[in-house]
């Protein structure tokens, strides 16, 4: 790419930041004018319009916000790689993209990343906390952690982290109003609070002696779509739910919940790292899913 059209990018993407000629100029260094004609020049040579100029202000056309979008991707790829090279690759630099169980994202990831931002002054992150699974590819995202398979992984490249036990948990005041259930078809019968999925099935996940483990489908009481409020609406004597064992721990260890039916929760659920084949090179990619990995190994996930 010559490097007028390159700069035609860069006083594009300032102009959409700040809504204004006159704060990309300066922030660029540039004249009001040079900057405005940059931009023009871009679109001439699109053959799009990208913003609509008045005399109040811009705004970007539809246009306009698909180009940003790919535009800052691909200038924070090129700041990403000069920072590599001029450190002889021992810096991680760049946007990251990450997209983590609500819950478990602010208790465990979040923490972890943390450590990692305050090592690599050079790397960005965008992390949402959320437990509607979604597409990386589609949402540009570098990297997704989830519990579970995902059913569709043929654009993505997945490696295990860790796994841990998802016991099935109530408050003591709920099981001395309702019950203690002796078998696992007795959560029929009772209120089971879950999350919300529209992927996948809901139900409790159980192990049988001598039996391949199963899904057990119950009809929610309650279903709450973060796993921290599904955890507190436990806690809170809703009914029972079932989530993993580092998103209950405490509250099992100071009595807030006791686990019921031990014997048959007892199937691990897998912690995985999703990212897209498209990213695998990404040197911050490997850089966190290799010390994610680590961490899952010394029983820290």
């Amino acid at each position: 790419m010559p490097a007028s059209h390159l700069s035609g990018v860069h006083a594009f993407v300032e102009t959409a930041h700040h809504l204004s000629f006159t704060g990309a100029a300066e922030s660029l260094g540039m004249t009001k004018s040079a900057v405005g004609k940059s931009v023009s020049r871009l679109e001439a040579r699109l053959g799009v319009k990208l913003i609509h100029r008045s005399t109040r202000r811009l705004v970007l056309t539809q246009d306009g916000e698909a180009y940003l979008a790919a535009a800052r991707r691909a200038l924070e790829e090129i700041e990403a790689a000069e920072a590599s090279l001029s450190s002889n690759h021992r810096e991680i630099a760049g946007r990251l993209r990450i997209d983590a169980p609500a819950a478990w994202g602010r208790r465990v990831l979040l923490p972890i990343l943390t450590e990692v931002a305050l090592a690599q002054p050079g790397l960005r992150l965008s992390l949402s906390l959320t437990d509607r699974i979604i597409d990386p590819v589609a949402e540009q995202v570098d990297l997704v952690i989830r519990f579970g398979e995902t059913a569709d992984t043929a654009d993505l490249i997945s490696r295990k982290l860790a796994e841990q036990r998802a016991p099935l948990v109530a408050a003591p005041a709920y099981l001395a109003r309702c019950g203690v259930p002796a078998q696992p078809e007795d959560l029929l019968r009772h209120c089971c609070v879950t999350g919300i999925s529209r992927e996948m099935p809901i139900g409790f996940r159980i192990a049988r002696p001598g039996c391949a483990p199963q899904r057990l489908r119950v009809a929610p009481a309650h279903e709450i779509g973060d796993g921290s409020a599904v955890v507190e609406a436990a806690i809170a004597g809703l009914g029972i739910a079932q989530m993993p064992l580092s998103l209950v721990a405490d509250a099992l260890s100071d009595g807030r919940l006791v686990e019921v039916l031990p014997e048959f929760g007892t199937v691990p659920v897998g912690i995985f790292a999703l990212w897209p084949r498209t990213r695998h090179l990404l040197a911050r990619v490997r850089h966190v899913v290799d010390l994610l990995a680590a961490k899952g190994q010394a029983g820290a996930l």
